[in-house]
This record gives C-alpha cells, sequence and structure tokens, in this order.
C-alpha cells in the first residue's frame, strides 16, 4: 500500500507542529513533519537511537552539540545516539522534512537543560 502525507497516521507537536507516522515499527521510524515559521523542538538525545533529518522543503537550522547546522531542501544530517540535539526553524516559512530513527525514538527521548 501506498503511503504519503495524505492518508498516513497524523499527530500534532510542539507549538502547532505535524507528524505523519510513514513507517512505525520498533525496529524503524519514518516520520514526515512539519514546522511553521519560528518554531521549535526541545533540546534533547536519544540513549539508542540513531537518526537521520532530511529536508524536503523550506531551511531548518539543527544545533548538534552545540554546533549549527543549516539545511537547505535535498539536505540532511545523521545524529548518533547520546548526542544533544535540536530543531529549529528561524524562517519564515514552513519547514518539511523527514525523521528517520533506528530503533524507534519513541519512549528513548531525554530532554537537555
Amino acid at each position: 500500500m501506498k503511503i504519503s502525507k495524505h492518508n498516513a497516521e497524523h499527530y500534532m507537536w510542539g507549538d502547532q507542529c505535524d507528524g505523519w507516522h510513514l513507517v512505525k515499527k520498533n525496529e524503524l521510524s519514518v516520520i514526515h513533519e512539519r514546522m511553521p515559521a519560528d518554531t521549535a523542538e526541545v533540546k534533547h538525545y536519544h540513549q539508542q537511537s540513531r537518526q537521520f533529518f532530511f529536508v524536503l522543503s523550506g531551511i531548518a537550522t539543527m544545533e548538534i552539540e552545540g554546533e549549527e547546522v543549516v539545511l537547505h531542501p535535498q539536505e540532511g544530517v545523521e545524529v548518533p545516539p547520546l548526542v544533544p540535539h535540536q530543531m529549529f526553524n528561524k524562517s519564515n516559512e514552513d519547514v518539511e522534512f523527514l525523521v528517520i530513527s533506528q530503533p524507534i525514538s519513541k519512549g528513548d527521548r531525554i530532554v537537555v537543560d
């Protein structure tokens, strides 16, 4: 069966951000997410999950271990387990991106102050 954000399980997170579960298995998660302008995720890390963030549209800023990485469309970055990171949309437009996690990141997130 084909999957897209139009028929995937939807959820809301953060400040009016959207997520769509494209693959939702314990060993692998693929999520299509949308962040409106001027929104941010909380800084956190995962104990076991390795993640890959890939921007589909817009410009995202990732803070990884205190260093900023700007991602344009068709660019991505890998974040290993135990590495603090935070996604920002500092632009005036929506950012849409994929988050691929292996294993699934649910229940594996530790918020950093």
